[in-house]
């Protein structure tokens, strides 16, 4: 079975901790025993093997050892988490949700078993085979969210080999590749997975100094608030001895910043993507944003500048939309990239490059450059539609200051003058009084290129 290995290191590591929620403390025995009582359960609830299941919860101990027990028991996983809620009847849909399990605040679950019929030719791939499944829907950042379906069996193959046991918190979410893969990581290990409730910037500090954690997976978004906040400052976060951060393209000024409060922490660039898994990755530094990505099961390649992976975790393919890969099997990532050696600097996605008579500019870049003025809390670039020069930059900003946006583009122009040539110095600016990002602390700009 799928997950022998992952039981037989609960029973090696019985006494330890596995998960501590709502500071409470769960032992890899409590999770064992608790997979073989879900295993009586969801026979009682009658899901049938193979079926398609939302699982909508966080990390509970309670959702982890049910979330086990699907894979056990064949099933197509669904995760939602609360990120999503107003989208969940569609991702439902999508899905063909056969079996919809609920596990609320109080980790108490509610089975429903609906009247659908899982029957797309990938859903039914999975049945066929007797294979476990997951499907991850993206945040939809730039567009529409996607649905991709990925055996389960080789998402868990990387976990057979031991890596060091830490103690970790799970921020990346429920229903994130990154957030699964910290999940998986972290238990196939021994470490202990600890939870936060709420993602701000003091609950997860408080966190890092109660419970001594060692490895924060996050995105840019979130430690740009963490900087803002200067949470940091009222806790005690020396146990932390890793920083990894990925999901968006972290801004440099926000990386070195980060890298000069915390020059003691290893910070390293992580990619990942719901369709083809988490990469292995090494950063050239703490402080650079050159990464070496690959590892077992993966290869890389960049043709036209763009990056493109190989993966032996890759899907099986989209639910609702076109394959993605090229007929020898490549994932096109959509991602922009320079190479220095067996280094990548990512620039961003393709899809929100901005053309100006020509010239390409990158949001990444020159948000990371207005993110360094004073009063600026957040900044989304996209791109706005010109007669003349095809596109202009467009900024829209959070700021803490009471600035008119007059008063800001004046300061903001002599600030870029000698930073950002004078074509990616936007050209409109507008204020922002909500949040620039989603509940998965990644930079929605979709959301805000109106």
């Amino acid at each position: 079975m799928p997950i022998d290995f992952l039981l037989e290191r609960f029973a090696a590591n019985h006494d330890k901790d596995a998960i501590i929620w709502r500071d409470q403390t769960y032992s890899y025995e409590w999770m064992r025993q608790a997979v073989e009582q879900w295993r009586t359960r969801l026979r009682e609830y009658r899901v049938p093997v193979g079926a398609a299941v939302s699982l909508e919860a966080d990390f509970s101990p309670q959702a982890v050892a049910l979330l086990l027990a699907l894979i056990e028991r064949q099933c197509i996983i669904v995760p939602l988490t609360a990120s999503v809620e107003a989208k969940k009847p569609e991702f439902r849909d999508i899905a063909q949700v056969e079996v919809r399990l609920t596990i609320d605040e109080t980790d108490t679950t509610q089975c429903l078993l609906t009247d659908v019929r899982a029957d797309h030719a990938l859903l039914r791939h999975l049945k066929d085979a007797r294979r476990p499944g997951l499907v991850l829907f993206s945040s939809g950042s730039t567009g529409k969210s996607k649905a991709a379906v990925h055996d389960f069996v080789p998402l868990l193959e990387k976990f057979h080999l031991p890596r060091p046991a830490l103690r970790t918190m799970t921020f990346l979410l429920f229903d994130h590749i990154g957030g699964v893969n910290t999940l998986l990581h972290t238990l196939s290990n021994g470490g202990a997975a600890i939870t936060v409730q709420q993602r701000s910037p003091d609950a997860v500090c408080r966190a890092i100094d109660r419970y001594q954690v060692q490895l924060l997976p996050t995105s840019p978004t979130f430690i740009n608030l963490l900087l803002l906040s200067e949470a940091y400052t009222r806790y005690n976060l020396s146990s932390l001895e890793l920083v990894t951060y990925g999901t968006e393209v972290m801004p440099e000024s926000t990386l070195r910043r980060f890298h000069e409060l915390f020059p003691q922490m290893r910070l390293l660039q992580t990619y990942g993507l719901s369709e083809v898994g988490i990469l292995r990755s090494k950063s050239k530094s703490s402080d650079s944003l050159w990464v070496k990505l690959g590892g077992e099961g993966f290869s890389t390649r960049v043709v036209d500048g763009m990056l493109e992976i190989k993966a032996q975790s890759a899907m099986l393919g989209y639910l609702n939309a076109a394959s993605p890969f090229t007929a020898d099997g490549w994932f096109l990532t959509g991602d922009a990239v320079e190479v220095d050696g067996e280094y990548l600097r990512i620039l961003g996605r393709k899809s929100e490059l901005i053309n100006i008579g020509g010239e390409k500019v990158y949001p990444a870049e020159v948000e990371s450059v207005l993110q360094q003025m004073s009063g600026v809390e957040d900044v989304a670039v996209t791109g706005e539609s010109n007669p003349i020069t095809g596109q202009i930059v467009k900024a829209r900003v959070r700021l803490s200051t009471s600035e008119t946006v007059a008063e800001f583009r004046k300061r903001m122009h002599v600030f870029c003058q000698d930073k950002l040539p004078r074509v990616k110095i936007p050209q409109k600016v507008t204020i922002a009084t909500e949040e620039l990002h989603g509940g998965r602390f990644k930079k929605m700009r979709s959301e805000v290129a109106q």
